[in-house]
């Protein structure tokens, strides 16, 4: 994610904001950290998202419980389940 100086000047401008009126050079600061803790955010939703795998059969399900079993548990700490 963004670098943590970074996010807390973002929740600085933002209480900042909610008290009194930004400055114009305040605004566009805030402007752009949020764009770009916005592209680093859908950056990570992506790999999230690629890493993604679909189960369709109790047959993928039941491959994906041994495989992970022997990994050490599933990537999101649950097993694979298929429903149907």
């Amino acid at each position: 994610m963004l670098e943590q100086r970074k996010m807390d000047r973002i929740n600085e401008l933002a209480r900042k904001s909610k008290k009194e009126r930004l400055s114009g050079e305040e605004k566009r600061e805030q402007h752009g950290l949020r764009q770009e803790y916005l592209a680093r955010f859908r950056e990570a939703f992506r790999v999230q998202l690629d890493n993604i795998e679909v189960v369709d059969t109790q047959e993928e399900a039941e491959r994906l419980r041994r495989k992970y079993a022997l990994q050490g548990g599933s990537p999101s700490g649950r097993d694979a389940s298929c429903e149907n």
